[in-house]
C-alpha cells in the first residue's frame, strides 16, 4: 500500500483527494495550513500539493530533504515558481500541471493537433468558466490549453495571446490566441478551445462535473511518478501521450 501526503487536507480539494487515494486503495495522510511539512514528506512516499504558491517554496524544499517526489497541481504560480520546480527536478520526480484531469490532458493534445494542423487564418479562442471563489484568471486549464494551441503553432504565447478585450480595442491581431474568463455558481470548470475559420467552426471542449475528476487524475499521477527518476514531468506522459 502506498502512502501519499496530501499538502492542504483540510480543503476542498484535499478531502477529494483523501477519498480517490481510499477509492485506489491507497493510504492517505496530510497537513495543512502550519503543518510539519518535511514530516509529512519523510512519512509519505509521494506528495500531492493543490494548496497556493505562496506555499509551493516550503513544500519542494521539504519534498528535496526527503527525497520524496510530488505532484504539483497548485495554478497561478508565477515564474519564478517555475525555476523553483525546475532546481527540485534535480534531486526529485517532479509533476506539475494546470490539470489533472485525464479528460483535459487528452483534451491538450487534441487541441495541439488541431493547431498544427490549421493555418494562422484560424483564430483561436480559449474561454473558461470556473465557480465564483476562483481566484486566478485565466484558469491554469485555459493556459494548459492556450499553451498546446502556441506549441501547435510553433508560436510563442506570451507574446501572441489577447485578454481582457474591453472597449475599442481594435481588430482581433492576427494569429492571436485569445482567452475569456467567466466566473459565476459553483461550476467545477468548463473549458472550451474554438477555432474559427472563414465559414466555419471547430470546439474542443471539456465538462468537469465534480472535483473528483481532478483528484483521481492527480492519484493516477502519484503512483506513476514513484516508479520515474528525478526530472520534471507532466500529464500526457502519464498517458503515454509524449
Amino acid at each position: 500500500m502506498v502512502s501519499i501526503g496530501i499538502i492542504g487536507s483540510e480543503g476542498r480539494m484535499g478531502i477529494a483527494l483523501a477519498a480517490a487515494i481510499s477509492e485506489a486503495g491507497q493510504r492517505s495522510c496530510g497537513v495543512d495550513r502550519g503543518g510539519n511539512v518535511l514530516r509529512l514528506a519523510s512519512d509519505a512516499d509521494v506528495l500531492v500539493d493543490f494548496s497556493s504558491p505562496a506555499a509551493l517554496e516550503a513544500t519542494l524544499d521539504a519534498c528535496v530533504a526527503a527525497k520524496t517526489p510530488i505532484v504539483i497541481g497548485t495554478t497561478g504560480l508565477e515564474e519564478r515558481h517555475h525555476y523553483l520546480i525546475d532546481d527540485a527536478a534535480k534531486d526529485i520526480a517532479v509533476l506539475q500541471t494546470g490539470n489533472t484531469s485525464l479528460g483535459v490532458t487528452l483534451l491538450a493534445h487534441l487541441v495541439r493537433e488541431a493547431a498544427t494542423r490549421l493555418g494562422a487564418d484560424w483564430d483561436i479562442e480559449v474561454v473558461e468558466m470556473h465557480h465564483r471563489m476562483k481566484v486566478d484568471a485565466p484558469s491554469g486549464t485555459a493556459l494548459l490549453l492556450g499553451q498546446a494551441a502556441a506549441q501547435g503553432r510553433g508560436i510563442n504565447l506570451d507574446t501572441c495571446s489577447e485578454r481582457g478585450r474591453d472597449g475599442l480595442t481594435g481588430a482581433r491581431g492576427h494569429g492571436k490566441i485569445g482567452f475569456a474568463s467567466l466566473r459565476g455558481g459553483t461550476v467545477a470548470g468548463d473549458h472550451d478551445v474554438i477555432f474559427a475559420g472563414s465559414e466555419e467552426m471547430i470546439t474542443l471542449s471539456h465538462r468537469a462535473e465534480n472535483r473528483m475528476i481532478f483528484a483521481r487524475g492527480a492519484v493516477r499521477a502519484a503512483l506513476w511518478l514513484l516508479q520515474q527518476k528525478p526530472d520534471r514531468y507532466t500529464m500526457p506522459q502519464v498517458l503515454g501521450l509524449n
